[in-house]
């Protein structure tokens, strides 16, 4: 039977854990075995600079921590390796890094679930999800969509009040 100590080391562990889950907006479960440790020093730099927080997790202390959260979904992929990638800004950071690495590194790095706005995906919808753009791209294209339409409703509000009457002041100054 375990310390006392030991027992309640895990227990914070489980806690620390689980409050990550929640934190999260999106997160990703990969299979890391046989990446060198220089891939891993790679990765760990491009992960952390997306705002990604990245570490390598024991089964079974994420196991009770995904049962508090409500992800049990995730117990079929916790074996073997598992290092656990959560953002808590944007939902698509750590499956674009992850999944652009797994496809890299076919034999020694693969995807094995994620979870994202309170529910678990699997690794094809992680990598679907790896494929949509990032945040400020998304904001980018909204701000190029909105711009349009303002522009366009400007020109169409000038044409409108110039065939309603704000081209005859002018029409009337020239007959006189």
């Amino acid at each position: 039977m375990p310390s006392e100590k030991i027992l309640q080391r895990k227990k914070d562990e489980v806690v620390a854990l689980t409050e990550k889950l929640k934190a999260a907006t999106a997160g990703v479960l990969v299979d890391y075995k046989g990446i060198t440790v220089a891939d891993d020093t790679k990765l760990r730099k491009e992960l952390r600079e997306a705002g990604v927080e990245y570490s390598i997790v024991k089964n079974t202390m994420l196991r009770f921590a995904a049962k508090q959260v409500g992800y049990e979904a995730l117990d079929s992929v916790l074996e073997g390796p598992t290092a656990l990638a959560v953002s808590k800004d944007d939902p698509v950071a750590a499956a674009k890094i992850l999944t652009k690495y797994a496809e890299d590194h076919k034999d020694k790095f693969t995807v094995k679930a994620g979870f994202v706005d309170g529910g678990v995906i699997d690794a094809a919808k992680v990598a679907e999800l790896g494929k949509l753009p990032n945040r400020e791209t998304l904001l980018s294209m909204l701000c190029s969509a909105l711009q349009g339409n303002i522009r366009g409703l400007a020109v169409a509000i000038n044409a409108i009040a110039e065939k309603n009457g704000e081209g005859a002041p002018a029409e009337e100054a020239a007959a006189e």
